[in-house]
């Protein structure tokens, strides 16, 4: 009898342990049942604008010490509410998300609680679904390498405070019509812009609904472009606010924005730690095909505009700065330098 008490008194405890090891993970889908449900889409009035959520997309598994460490800098901020990661990877394992789940709080150093959420499904479409967690009349969508210092973020979401119907970001690209070939192109310019992209973007809740759940049929086709292209969901997401605003986004200048996964990168000025990490990181990042990324991302664009029937991309100039500095020269010691230096 005592013998099948204990059996049974194990076998109660192991169900009980793996259900509650994966409750975290499997709980996340049902979430995700109805994200265009009325829970989905508060009132925008119940939102606090003094904080804000950090959405941050994560896919790659050689990333996640990268990850950690950049989930941990935003959960220290005073100005975040929340940090929920967004994994994207349908083939990553329980195990290794609980594992991650649990470094992700043991790695949390202020008082914004960390979540980690598996998407429903690996579309790009997901970063934007609309969340009921969300506390905060604003979000920031970004991705898992890209580091942007805290003084420049906290300086970004001034300005969106300031300008909470635009886009707010610190990596712009932009569109432009190709006279030869009459057609819409993805390009960048030096002296204007009209896109803002996903490395890291603030925008208002609101925008998560209406990119996810709202435009009817033609915003439905469109959001099948970006699953069909495995790409391209900023570049729309830039034209249901252009269309909703008439006004590009706003680019702010960071003192440091590292961007881990830009394909660019020196590998000979990396120090011997971070190196290896740093090539696994830029051969997974979509932009390391530059060629044919462009190109792709130009494809959205004509798409995009085919479908909506017009072009709703506002071009903005220069870029919104965290200081003022003195713009004369005078002469010190034989040198011109800036006056106030």
């Amino acid at each position: 009898m005592n013998l099948l008490l204990t059996s049974l008194f194990l076998l109660f405890f192991f169900f009980f342990f793996f259900f509650f090891q994966s409750y975290s993970v499997l709980s996340l889908r049902m979430l995700e049942a109805d994200p265009c449900g009325p829970t989905s889409h508060r009132d925008p009035r119940t939102l606090r604008s003094d904080q804000i959520t950090i959405l941050i997309n994560g896919f790659s598994e050689s990333r996640i010490p990268l990850l950690q460490s950049i989930t941990a800098a935003y959960s220290a901020s005073p100005i975040v509410s929340a940090v929920l990661v967004l994994w994207g990877n349908p083939s990553t394992s329980a195990q290794t998300l609980e594992e991650l789940a649990h470094n992700l709080t043991l790695s949390s150093f202020g008082s914004a609680a960390i979540s980690l959420f598996r998407q429903p499904s690996s579309s790009l479409n997901a970063r934007f679904l609309p969340r009921p967690t969300v506390e905060t009349r604003a979000v920031l969508i970004c991705d898992d390498d890209v580091e942007i210092d805290s003084k420049s973020f906290a300086f970004a979401f001034r300005i969106w405070g300031a300008n909470p119907d635009r886009l707010i970001g610190f990596f712009a690209r932009s569109h432009d019509f190709d006279l030869s070939r009459k057609e819409w192109i993805y390009t960048v310019h030096p002296d204007r812009y009209s896109i803002v992209l996903t490395k890291s973007m603030i925008l208002k809740t609101e925008y998560l609904f209406q990119y996810s759940c709202g435009g009817g049929a033609a915003m439905h086709r469109m959001r099948e472009i970006v699953d069909r292209m495995r790409n391209c969901e900023d570049i729309l997401m830039n034209f249901v606010v252009g269309d909703e605003v008439n006004a590009g986004p706003i680019l702010v200048g960071a003192e440091r924005a590292r961007d881990w996964g830009d394909a660019r990168n020196d590998k000979d000025d990396i120090d011997d730690g971070r190196r290896g990490l740093m090539g696994e990181v830029a051969q997974v990042g979509l932009s390391s095909r530059r060629g044919e990324h462009r190109k792709r991302r130009g494809e959205c664009i004509r798409e995009f505009h085919r479908v909506m029937g017009k072009m709703p991309l506002r071009y903005s100039y220069g870029k919104v700065v965290n200081s003022v500095g003195e713009q004369g020269l005078c002469q010190k010691g034989r040198k011109l330098v800036f006056c106030d230096q």
